[in-house]
Order: structure tokens, then C-alpha cells, then sequence
């Protein structure tokens, strides 16, 4: 039986770990998804949802042109934004919802994408994993997005138990510290990529490894 790992010594290990990320990945902040303004990113996050950032982004590469202001997406025919998002999953939900969010976004916000979570989880489409792509990117503010890279990521590492992404997003609260909330979703989304594949982690070639009580569970 393993010795159940005491505080103390898990925030040891925790520290490790981000000093590991931050030398294998770097501290930038960056985001997959390619926008300009904060309402490209908030439509960006909601086609995101059961889709690649690299679908989105091209979809949204065209998109963005023929709306290219929060008016015409407000004003769009919805059949017809169906049509222009339908490689991407759950279309006509989304269409419906990106349409509805940005009608708000103009009759009660001004045009202005809102920083206060309660403001942008009111939005149609928009849950707390938007949400806090929002407030993280845009207005900067601390925030911890829970995906399913990270959801998978921070379970295996021992940092999370829960299976509900908002119960996970505040036990990561408690484990991180603060000025790393943002840049664990984008170091965790590259080593779920690039080395902890969901299919496949590659446990032998990870820099986490000795760091990781999930490690004997891979072959």
C-alpha cells in the first residue's frame, strides 16, 4: 500500500512539477484559438465545444470575415450560420446560441464582452470553461479552464478527484497557486498532446514522470 502523500508534501511536489512546465514550455500566455477582438474569442470558445482548435480556426478564419462585426452575427439568418459553421459539431445548437449571445451582447452589454463571470455565464452557450477563457485571456484575471486535457491531466497527477469540471476547476484553486491558474490549461494542453495522449501516454518520454503516482498504471 502506497503512504498517502501528506500536504505538505504535495505541494512540494506540485511546485516541481509547474517549475518542470514552465522550463519545457515556457510562461507566455498564449491562446489555440485565433482571434482579434474579445467577441471573436468568446464565438471562437463556443464553436470549440467538441471540436478541435484547428477546426475552429478555420472555420472562423472565413467566418469572422463575412460577420465582422458583433451586429451582423447578432443580425445573422440562423440557417444560414449553420450552413457557414456546419463542419463543426453541434452546428445548429451553437449557431442558435452564438446568435442569442451576441444579440445580448448588443441590447445589454453595449457591444462589450463582459468581465464578471456571473455577467458571461448568463450568455447563451457560455458555461464557466468559457467564461473563464474570457476573463483569463482578455481581462487577465486569474482564472483555471477546465477541458478535458486538463481534467484527464490534473486527476492522473493527484491534484483533482472530482469528475465534475466546476468541482475540479476549485480544487485546482486550492492546489495552484494563483499566478499559474491561466497557465496550467496551457501547459497541461500541450503535454496532453504532445506526450500524455488520452489514447496512448507516452509515460517513458515524460518529464513528469517521477513526479506522477498514475505512471505505473501506463504500460
Amino acid at each position: 500500500m502506497k503512504k498517502r502523500e501528506t500536504k505538505a508534501e504535495r505541494d512540494a511536489r506540485v511546485g516541481q512539477v509547474l517549475m518542470r512546465l514552465d522550463r519545457e514550455y515556457g510562461t507566455d500566455y498564449r491562446c489555440y484559438l485565433e482571434y482579434e477582438t474579445p467577441w471573436q474569442l468568446l464565438i471562437a470558445v463556443i464553436l470549440s465545444a467538441q471540436c478541435t482548435d484547428a477546426r475552429v480556426n478555420l472555420v472562423t478564419r472565413d467566418l469572422f470575415r463575412k460577420y465582422d462585426s458583433l451586429e451582423k452575427f447578432a443580425g445573422a439568418d440562423q440557417a444560414e450560420l449553420e450552413k457557414d459553421i456546419r463542419s463543426i459539431g453541434f452546428y445548429r445548437m451553437k449557431a442558435k446560441n452564438i446568435i442569442a449571445c451576441c444579440r445580448r451582447l448588443v441590447t445589454e452589454y453595449g457591444g462589450t464582452v463582459p468581465e464578471d463571470i456571473g455577467d458571461l455565464t448568463s450568455l447563451a452557450g457560455v458555461g464557466r470553461k468559457t467564461a473563464n477563457v474570457i476573463r483569463g485571456n482578455i481581462y487577465h484575471v486569474p482564472s483555471i479552464v477546465v477541458d478535458t486535457h486538463v481534467k484527464r491531466i490534473s486527476r492522473k497527477l493527484g491534484f483533482a478527484k472530482e469528475e465534475d469540471p466546476e468541482k475540479i476547476e476549485y480544487e485546482l484553486m486550492e492546489v495552484l497557486p494563483k499566478d499559474h491558474w491561466i497557465l496550467w490549461n496551457i501547459h497541461i494542453i500541450t503535454l496532453g498532446r504532445t506526450i500524455c495522449t488520452a489514447r496512448s501516454p507516452r509515460c517513458s518520454q515524460c518529464f513528469l514522470r517521477d513526479l506522477c503516482p498514475s505512471r505505473e498504471d501506463e504500460k
